[in-house]
């Protein structure tokens, strides 16, 4: 279809953020809704092209914090079901790609909308149960910031089309945003439904079909989305589900001579593999693919001797169990002065203790279960490390449960050793690891935060000092892509702080901005001459002086 006019979309506003609160409507709604997904068991197939593929390996995606309970069974598939995701986006793509702006946008407007309203307790509640969130964790999540990804996108391409370059007299220079040419894949985390929406969505805005691979232990909610974005008319093949193993996808999808993309959150590690399969075999692509990258992140909170006592605890609390520590951003260390460490550490111990733990559906609680057994095995192991460890001591919690969920309660542990494990490595649950520093030694922190980690994804220093939270912001500029002042690490609201981070923690391109929607365009320089010359001779070549 094309466009007889200039038209503009609607200017993007973050999506609200509902309370929970006792006696609200959104109260009784989410808890309607958990009760209706909880007495069902549904079939949750692949989609390609459209249509509803089924393997022969079905698994159970389950309740977290009641992994009895079986929400689904989910249609695992193989390199099969790759192969024909790939020939599906093949052949949804030159239709697609050659869509007009304003009927891509009107689809992931619409899928916003669509969110913000009747889908809303639906993907919510589909996410506490999948993914052990809390009330208020999923409302941010699977609501507001998949909206916010979708109105915001839409905003942010309008203004890379809009960029052109100038025109001469007599000349007309225009600047096209092509879709890539072949498939991008899409492979997505469990922790946030969100980045699950955004990662194949965003390509797709751009004009590129897609195929999707999202983590095992978010199925459920994967599905749901997938189901609402077909709601907002999203044609077939453009998205394609595929609920297959690490190993079919790389064998397949990395290396089809058509990848053009690669949109990827997820480890570190996994991430360097694909990276490496890719570049082994540079020479058959077609294109050079794309590859973006979040990896996670070992986040810092810095406290600095003028530290807000109160401040400190309460975003270090939040930063660190909200979510039971499974966030990329999730502060994990933590560095404080010598002056605010006794204060602070009878706090934890007092406080932590007191934070509720249990089922999601008891909207009491500010913690679930982590993901899945791999993730308990590998929480339970850390914190037994330390407990054995001399440099290191429990401060609150080091408790662990699996026999009703997969339950590691919040747990704070003092080091001695700048260096050790728990301080370097991401653990990806709820262990702060807490260094105390020599409060004379403030400099020697600042390099000691800086070059500590691998990671560089967020941070965060807390000061009443201002110039002391200058010297950070300057000292510690390549130690996050996102840095906070007086602030919990977490909680990057798109179109406010665009997320992502550098070093081993990605590529940093920004999901929420400009900057994730250039790397799924392929620009072209048109240039049009008006009335061409009918002479190949210059002037400076006539007779004469």
């Amino acid at each position: 279809m094309s466009n007889h006019a200039s038209f503009h979309v609607p200017s993007p506003l973050n999506e609200p953020i509902l309370s929970y609160a006792p006696g609200t409507p959104e109260r009784r709604e989410i808890r309607a809704c958990i009760d209706e997904i909880s007495t069902q068991v549904i079939d949750v197939p692949c989609i390609i092209g459209g249509k509803e593929i089924r393997g022969s390996n079905p698994y159970p995606a389950v309740m977290p914090h009641r992994h009895a309970h079986v929400l689904a069974n989910v249609q695992r598939g193989g390199g099969s079901e790759v192969n024909k995701a790939i020939a599906a986006a093949a052949a949804a793509w030159p239709a697609w790609s050659r869509t007009s702006f304003t009927e891509r946008a009107a689809i992931f407007l619409r899928a916003a909308e669509l969110l913000a309203g009747p889908w809303r307790q639906r993907l919510n509640a589909a996410t506490m149960l999948n993914q052990s969130k809390t009330a208020h964790q999923a409302e941010i999540d699977s609501t507001c910031e998949l909206a916010d990804f979708w109105r915001f996108n839409v905003h942010f391409l309008e203004r890379i089309y809009d960029d052109q370059p100038a025109s001469a007299p007599g000349f007309w220079n225009r600047m096209e945003y092509r879709p890539l040419e072949g498939f991008v894949l899409a492979v997505t985390p469990f922790n946030f439904t969100s980045i699950a929406g955004n990662l194949p969505t965003s390509p797709a805005l751009a004009g590129n079909t897609v195929v999707w691979k999202p983590a095992s232990s978010a199925a459920f909610s994967a599905y749901q989305v997938m189901l609402l974005l077909k709601e907002a008319g999203l044609p077939d093949g453009v998205i394609n589900l595929v609920f297959a193993d690490g190993a079919s996808v790389s064998e397949t999808a990395l290396t089809s001579p058509d990848l053009a993309g690669v949109h990827f959150t997820g480890s570190t590690a996994v991430f360097q593999a694909m990276w490496r399969t890719i570049g082994g075999q540079i020479e058959r692509y077609k294109s050079y693919p794309r590859i973006v990258g979040e990896t996670g992140g070992k986040d810092f909170i810095l406290a600095h001797p003028s530290a807000d006592p109160d401040a400190l605890f309460t975003q270090a609390v939040r930063g660190s169990f909200e979510y039971q520590g499974q966030k990329c951003s999730a502060s994990s260390r933590l560095y404080v002065p010598s002056n605010l460490w006794p204060a602070l550490r009878e706090r934890f111990a007092a406080e932590v203790p007191k934070i509720k733990m249990g089922d999601v559906a008891e909207l009491e609680n500010f913690m679930g279960a982590v993901i899945d057994q791999a993730a308990f095995d590998s929480l339970s192991g850390a914190i037994e490390e330390a407990k054995a460890a001399k440099e290191m001591g429990i401060v609150a919690g080091g408790g662990y449960d699996e026999s009703v969920g997969w339950f590691i309660e919040p747990t704070v542990i003092e080091t001695s050793d700048p260096n050790c494990r728990h301080i370097r490595e991401e653990l990806f649950g709820p262990i702060l690891t807490v260094y105390p520093y020599d409060e004379r030694r403030w400099a020697e922190t600042l390099e000691l935060v800086d070059s500590t980690s691998p990671y560089a994804l967020t941070g965060s220093v807390f000061a009443t000092d201002r110039a002391a939270a200058a010297e950070a912001e300057q000292a510690l500029r390549h130690a996050a892509g996102n840095f906070y002042i007086n602030d919990k690490p977490t909680g990057a609201i798109v179109g406010q702080q665009p997320f992502g981070g550098a070093r081993a923690s990605g590529t940093n391109d920004k999901a929420g901005s400009i900057w994730n929607l250039i790397r799924w365009l392929s620009p072209r320089a048109v240039k049009e001459t008006f009335v061409s010359p009918s002479d190949y001779r210059y002037p400076f070549m006539d007779a004469g002086d």
